[in-house]
């Protein structure tokens, strides 16, 4: 049970702090109102850093079925193992939204604009064009997975304990770069956890949870975290 347990806590962790710095950002009267891109991306980028430190050496820290996916597919990682770890991520991902809507609880009803409060919990695209979206999201996910491998191949962030931290600037990097067309869900379970704790969470006139694009943040994680996987090994055999 110790690494259902651990990617349960990570990818809570993980999504208390992005989807916390989505709300501190977009919620009424909040103290860090329109904050900005740069406060959503560092606060993704963190909430990365300390659940990979908080259960890497239990669980590896996938906090991600499209991490989980690609690690099996690419025969890094057991398949036997992959309904749990992503059970796990599904419970962890809707439990820090859970948090997130605790948190802020006196301001959902301050913001009338029901979008807002979505965003907070899901993502939706800048321009709604699924193709495009899909693709956007598959690019972003193959430069994590492929990225995640290259850095945990190096023997020396091991050692020196920064492995965490470079995979939280390498989150970082992707949400300046490529995050703006869709909010980067990167992570199927980082989007529909959430969705659907905004689905089943008593928030003061939230409006529809947008299943309608729901799959888009699915589907193209899963694809680039796949590519992302069989490339790194099919390039490097590491």
């Amino acid at each position: 049970m110790q690494p259902f347990t651990a990617e349960v806590i990570g990818t809570m962790l993980l999504v208390l702090f992005g989807d916390g710095a989505v709300a501190a950002c977009l919620l009424k009267r909040t103290k860090a109102e329109n904050g900005g891109w740069i406060v959503i991306t560092t606060g993704w980028a963190l909430g990365v850093a300390v659940a990979v430190y908080a259960v890497g050496r239990i669980s590896g820290a996938h906090l991600n079925p499209a991490v989980t996916l690609g690690l099996a597919v690419s025969g890094k990682f057991p398949w036997s193992d992959v309904p749990v770890y992503i059970f796990a991520q599904f419970i962890g991902a809707f439990l820090g939204a859970l948090l997130v809507w605790l948190a802020y609880l006196p301001h959902w009803a301050q913001t009338e604009d029901k979008g807002l409060k979505l965003a907070v919990f899901s993502t939706a695209p800048a321009i709604r064009h699924f193709p495009a979206n899909l693709l956007t999201e598959i690019i972003g996910t193959f430069v994590l997975v492929f990225g995640v491998m290259a850095i945990s191949a190096n023997a020396a962030p091991a050692q020196s304990g920064l492995t965490p931290l470079l995979v939280g600037f390498l989150v970082w990097g992707i949400g300046l770069s490529l995050g703006a067309p869709t909010g980067y869900a990167i992570n199927p379970a980082r989007d529909l956890g959430p969705r659907l704790a905004h689905a089943l969470l008593p928030i003061a006139d939230k409006g529809g949870s947008d299943w309608g694009y729901s799959w888009v943040p699915v589907v193209g994680p899963v694809v680039g975290g796949v590519i992302g996987a069989i490339a790194y090994v099919g390039l490097f055999g590491a």
